[in-house]
């Protein structure tokens, strides 16, 4: 599903405009992401948590040569998904 998508099923659901449904999309797609750069955890009940990871650096190998290189530490993102939404996808 494509933000556009999501924004005309908002559109259709709802007594919203088009464009009101884009500035509602938009305005919940920036406020998880303004979340998430604070460093915030977002929790969307029914659904799952989204949430930033430190990873430390490590040591790893190029898969071509096998050369030992580091791999620096960094930041990622991470989503962990409801229990009712993993019985949803389930079936």
């Amino acid at each position: 599903m494509t933000k556009a998508e999501i924004v005309d099923t908002v559109h259709r659901r709802s007594n919203l405009s088009k464009g009101e449904a884009v500035e509602l999309t938009e305005l919940v797609f920036e406020t998880i992401k303004q979340s998430l750069e604070r460093g915030e955890e977002v929790k969307l009940p029914g659904f799952g948590n989204f949430s930033v990871r430190e990873k430390k650096s490590r040591v790893g190998r190029n898969p071509k040569t096998g050369e030992e290189m580091e791999i620096s530490a960094r930041k990622v993102l991470s989503f962990k998904p409801s229990q009712k939404l993993k019985e949803r996808v389930r079936g």
